[in-house]
């Protein structure tokens, strides 16, 4: 049986928010802004494109949870366009130590928005969303109790071989490792309370 991925990312969330529920006395809350650059397809040789955004990072010193929206918007004058693409990502963060470095491995959920809408004149906006997980490692400097800078790299659109078996197949692990169709750098800051 085949479980639909929004109700995979439901039960993400859910499970996220009760890890995080478990050890009060110890959360931070933090709000901050960063930039990305995406690399919206590895099969293309094109470059990154830079987004703008600010992310939303809660937890435990070990345990923590990002939510995060960052956007791009580009007017395209010859074909009459305005496209905006702006994904959300929800992210559960592993952090490998509670010092002053504080390494980490991520993954969770993605929406990816996309719309495309005229310039001037008649015609209507076109809207999609797609779906797909992301995972990746980073690393967090923090200054002080406060303060925090943090950069990451993330593979995007992981695929685990749902359908076109597109899984690389290690010696003696199987095929395990998933393929990515995207990625992306990120360098936040982020004010904690």
């Amino acid at each position: 049986m085949r479980v639909p991925p929004h109700r995979l990312a439901a039960v993400f969330c859910v499970a996220a928010v009760s890890l995080l529920a478990a050890r009060p006395a110890a959360a931070q809350f933090g709000v901050g802004a960063r930039f990305a650059w995406v690399h919206a397809n590895s099969q293309l040789d094109v470059d990154s494109v830079r987004f703008i955004g600010g992310q939303i990072r809660m937890g435990s010193p070990r345990l923590g949870i990002e939510l995060s929206l960052d956007s791009h918007s580009e007017d395209v004058q010859l074909l009459n366009q305005k496209i905006s693409d702006r994904p959300i990502q929800a992210s559960l963060l592993l952090k490998l130590s509670t010092g002053t470095l504080q390494p980490y491995l991520l993954g969770g959920p993605g929406w990816y928005k996309r719309s495309i809408e005229p310039l001037a004149g008649p015609g209507a906006t076109l809207s999609t969303t797609e779906f797909g997980w992301h995972a990746g490692a980073g690393l967090e400097l923090r200054l002080g109790r406060h303060a925090g800078v943090h950069g990451d790299y993330r593979y995007t659109f992981l695929n685990f071989g749902d359908h076109d078996d597109k899984v690389i197949a290690l010696p003696g692990l199987g095929g395990i490792v998933p393929r990515h169709r995207g990625s992306m750098w990120t360098l936040g800051a982020t004010a904690y309370f």
